[in-house]
């Protein structure tokens, strides 16, 4: 039967798979660098928290192999793969429980990073919202979290170079490319991740950013005058 090649992932679900990578790679770096690295720490974890945020919109307005519809591990997808009876194009049942998993467990380290604080010089910046002990509980989960992030990443990029390399199913060029080959019987046209789901995915992440900045905060008090003499 001949291949036809159809587009899989669209750019914005590309650029931000590849946008995370980078992100959650420097959030890692600074906070194990701590000290004056931990502004660009909070800058790369209100960045992790926005592009979550723009894929979870995605994941419901975004074309049709980037919706969560698509590809969510429903007991019944899981056992057809299982048995070999699996015809999906996108992220196969095991492939999208790690995706979930490592979506969630993201979402966690960056909400309770906001609350967050070395007791030295950094504090998240919705500190000011919690207790003293949740912030400390808060810090604590999310410096332990960190093993499983990377537990989750390294078994994602183990299972894609296994699919790769011994399934020879190439799980990283459509991630870059966007494309897959296929057999035409299983082509589907694509449908939705328009230039308005586009713009409402990326408002809705600038919002959620600037909430996690501090936005509704009140100014801080101006500094006291110096004393007159």
């Amino acid at each position: 039967m001949s291949l036809q090649a159809v587009r899989i992932w669209d750019l914005p679900t590309r650029v931000f798979h590849w946008t995370l990578v980078l992100l959650v790679l420097l959030a890692f770096l600074t906070g194990l660098q701590g000290g004056n690295w931990m502004v660009w720490h909070e800058r790369a974890g209100l960045g992790v928290l926005g592009l979550l945020s723009f894929r979870l919109v995605w994941g419901f307005v975004g074309s049709t192999y980037a919706r969560f519809a698509d590809f969510i591990p429903t007991p019944a997808r899981i056992l057809a793969y299982l048995q070999g009876r699996w015809q999906g194009l996108g992220h196969n049942p095991l492939g999208a429980l790690s995706v979930f998993a490592l979506l969630g467990v993201l979402l966690f380290q960056v909400l309770s990073g906001l609350f967050a604080t070395d007791d030295i010089a950094f504090q998240g910046p919705l500190f000011s919202l919690v207790s003293s002990d949740l912030s400390d509980r808060l810090s604590g989960w999310h410096r332990q979290t960190i093993w499983l992030i990377g537990a989750l990443v390294a078994l994602h990029i183990l299972a894609a170079l296994f699919y790769t390399l011994v399934r020879r199913q190439n799980l990283i060029r459509p991630m870059v490319t966007g494309m897959k080959s296929v057999e035409e019987a299983r082509v589907q046209p694509t449908r939705g991740g328009g230039g308005l789901a586009l713009l409402a995915a990326l408002l809705v992440a600038a919002l959620v950013v600037w909430v996690g900045a501090g936005g509704l905060l009140p100014p801080p008090p101006p500094p006291a005058p110096p004393p007159a003499w």
